[in-house]
């Protein structure tokens, strides 16, 4: 019996990593979440579980791709790279702190689908959205297959 295939959103700002840097490279290691929350939400990942690519910090923040998840959770190597900005002196190769998934490239939306347009959903979208929640600044966050069905159908829609 297969597991159910889950919903996430994934955060990232594009001046460090966007949507088409996904597309150049096709796949890429989620390094950098040094939440414990986030880190756990990737550690429940599931090879080709989909992912909604969203650009925070950006001139429009919003939805502009879709990714998956290629490989379950292995420990961040960043956290053990003294050169790194990810490095955690409290984390060792032995008990890593720290834990990654890959993602794959899937396809560009047509239209960005921006935070506004989210919002204006949001009733729609239920209070357990937590990209809209108020305090909720996690980079790393679930969908559910309601959600993730609702917001790809803003895609086609402009502003």
């Amino acid at each position: 019996m297969t597991a159910r295939k889950r919903y996430w959103l994934m955060k990232s700002e594009p001046d460090d990593f966007s949507i088409d840097d996904l597309k150049r490279v096709g796949t890429e290691p989620w390094t950098g979440v040094r939440n414990y929350q986030a880190r756990n939400f990737m550690k429940a990942m599931q090879v080709g579980d989909g992912v909604l690519f969203y650009h925070s910090n950006a001139e429009v923040p919003g939805i502009y791709g879709i990714a998956e998840v290629a490989c379950t959770a292995y420990p961040d190597p960043s956290q053990f790279d003294r050169k790194s900005k990810y490095f955690d002196e409290k984390s060792n190769p032995e008990q890593p702190r720290w834990e990654l998934v890959d993602v794959k490239y899937v396809r560009h939306l047509k239209h960005g689908i921006s935070l506004n347009q989210i919002r204006e959903h949001a009733e729609q979208l239920g209070e357990d959205f937590a990209l809209i929640r108020k305090g909720t600044r996690l980079s790393v966050l679930p969908v559910s297959a309601a959600q993730w069905k609702l917001l790809l159908s803003l895609e086609g829609r402009n502003e």
